[in-house]
Order: structure tokens, then C-alpha cells, then sequence
């Protein structure tokens, strides 16, 4: 079963807003925020600026997918 969790989020230091991710895509971007020395407000913000959809969600998702090809491609 797929658990979607919301979560509230300050965009640029100004604008709240919530996004609905699976679990599995929350604890992955928590990773990479704590890897990167961002916090997830500072993570999803960058996100939001160079996002290509008008979906949050959608681009996080995206996000993190590229990130961990990046890291798979980095252990080859």
C-alpha cells in the first residue's frame, strides 16, 4: 500500500504551501537536504525556482529521481 504524507513547506522564506508525497520520495529528499547542508524549506525552494511543471509534487519527484541516477551513476 502506497502512504502518501503532506507536508507543509515555506517557499523562498515567504510562501507557505503543502506538498503530498509517498514516504519513500519524503525520506530520499530529507536525505539528499541533509547531504546538500540545506534545509528541506532551502531544498524545495531551489526545486520550485528550476521546476518545469506547475506541480510541486511532480517536481520533487523528479528531483529526486535525478539525484540518486546521479548517484548510481557516480558508484559506476
Amino acid at each position: 500500500e502506497i502512504k502518501l504524507k503532506k507536508i507543509s513547506v515555506v517557499i523562498a522564506g515567504r510562501h507557505s504551501t503543502s506538498v503530498c508525497l509517498e514516504e519513500e520520495f519524503l525520506h530520499e529528499l530529507r536525505r539528499i537536504a541533509l547531504v546538500k547542508h540545506k534545509s528541506l524549506n532551502e531544498l524545495i525552494t531551489d526545486i520550485d525556482r528550476n521546476k518545469r511543471t506547475n506541480n510541486l509534487s511532480s517536481a520533487i519527484r523528479l528531483y529526486v529521481l535525478k539525484e540518486l541516477k546521479l548517484q548510481q551513476l557516480a558508484k559506476m
